[in-house]
């Protein structure tokens, strides 16, 4: 089933779409639909609420959630002259982002029933610009590869991916339509790609990161699942200040796009090549100029320093936690938190600056490039027992690239598929409206 829009699901998925058709909507028609006066933000929340208590105990995606405090929050908003275009949209924040009146327990039962003083600054702006904050969804321990309880939504037997797990899925599951996830290596990526939604890294640093559980200070992004582009870059539009509008998420004439196969191309299944090398048949028949870019040799290293890199600030990031609580940490996190330890600083300044080498390439390179594509995932997602390899996208979270991936298919598992597509550092603006033209050409027969 490889190929088909992102849009289509397989007569076999474990999915089924809520009957409620305010469940259904997209956060950009829910919001037009509040400004018409046709849509209050109590009837949305209330039908997210009734998805939640309808798959909840299957798919297991929220850390915690009180509806009588989001239908309390909606019926504020609905009292008010809308402030933005998220007025009155619910949305997800993952578990490691802080939340002032809502518990943040960071995937480790070390922090359960912690409550933060603050919120996070992300979350801090979506109250301000009139959004409902729908609940906490699960994050893995940290925001790192231990997984957490919550399920893929398509089968409840495999992985939704990690570390946004709770984001992905219930995003996928009609439960939200929008939530907050963070990347240190792949965790916005991946788990949209398993779920079969939309998933966007911005650029480093474009969402404030305060308030934030930080695990390696020089990677660590907040980014956005949806299940829509113009969803991802409105949102993230509003909490950065970049000059989003309508024309914004109007598809421009087909881009240039580098195709990278990346020098990990043999971890890639043979499903997952054959999605990749379909979509870009399908960009070129649209009109796109697709030509395959090739990396230097030494990009072959830079997988293993990004996690020479991270597992450095790691080790720091997490002192408090290994010092005075070591026997709550997971094993496997544990060892990565001890490899950490081995780093010495000298290593530590060598990654920085070989990364910065690699980014200055990219840097040029992408003059001749609208979008590079590439995988999102290595396969379909993995059983529960995991949360998937991140080898798709340590590099681009390592050179500080934006990146979304998009729905483009289904594998032999009638399992989602995507794509991922990079564009320049800080070049959001051009992803959003070369990523809504991908997304056109994706959702056509």
């Amino acid at each position: 089933m490889t190929g088909q829009g992102p849009n289509r699901m397989p007569k076999s998925s474990g999915l089924i779409p809520p009957q409620d058709s305010h469940a259904l909507r997209s956060a950009a028609e829910a919001a037009a639909a509040v400004r018409a006066g046709k849509l209050t933000s109590e009837a949305l929340v209330s039908a997210c609420l009734d998805r939640i208590a309808q798959r909840e105990e299957e798919v297991r995606a929220w850390a915690w959630i009180d509806p009588d405090q989001a239908l309390a929050q909606a019926r504020d908003r609905d009292r008010e002259t809308p402030r933005s275009w998220l007025h009155g949209i619910p949305v997800g924040i993952k578990d490691v982002i802080d939340t002032c009146d809502m518990p943040t327990g960071y995937g480790s039962p070390i922090y359960e029933g912690h409550r933060p003083v603050t919120d996070a600054a992300c979350v801090a702006q979506i109250r301000e610009l009139g959004g409902v904050i729908l609940g906490k969804t699960v994050s893995t321990e940290f925001a790192t590869r231990h997984p957490n309880k919550t399920r893929n939504p398509h089968r409840l037997d495999r992985t939704p991916g990690g570390s946004s797990s709770g984001s992905g899925a219930a995003v996928a599951d009609f439960m939200v339509p929008l939530a907050l996830g963070t990347q240190t290596s792949s965790s916005v990526i991946r788990p949209a790609a398993y779920c079969g939604v939309v998933g966007y890294k911005p650029s480093f640093g474009l969402i404030n990161r305060a308030g934030l559980k930080f695990l390696a200070e020089s990677l660590d992004t907040i980014g956005i699942l949806s299940r829509t582009v113009t969803d991802a870059g409105m949102l993230a539009s509003l909490l950065s200040g970049l000059p989003a509008g309508p024309t914004t998420f109007t598809a421009g004439k087909p881009p240039r796009i580098g195709l990278c196969r990346t020098p990990w191309w043999s971890e890639a299944s043979p499903p997952v090549q054959q999605s990749l090398m379909q979509c870009a048949e399908r960009f070129r028949a649209a009109g796109a100029s697709v030509t395959e870019i090739e990396f230097p040799a030494e990009f072959a290293e830079l997988n293993a320093v990004q996690i020479r890199l991270s597992s450095y600030e790691f080790f720091r990031a997490l002192t408090h936690e290994r010092t005075r609580h070591p026997e709550q940490i997971s094993d496997s996190l544990t060892r990565r938190i001890a490899a950490g330890g081995q780093v010495g600083r000298s290593e530590y300044e060598a990654a920085v600056a070989f990364t910065r080498r690699c980014q200055a390439w990219m840097a040029d390179a992408m003059s001749g490039y609208e979008l590079l594509m590439a995988p999102s995932a290595p396969d379909e997602a993995p059983d529960i027992s995991g949360t998937g390899e991140p080898t798709f996208g340590l590099m681009w979270t390592l050179l500080q690239m934006p990146c979304m991936t998009l729905p483009c298919g289904y594998g032999p598992a009638r399992l989602p598929l995507g794509v991922q597509l990079a564009a320049a550092s800080g070049n959001d603006l051009g992803l959003y409206r070369d990523a809504v033209w991908a997304e056109r050409v994706l959702a056509s027969r």
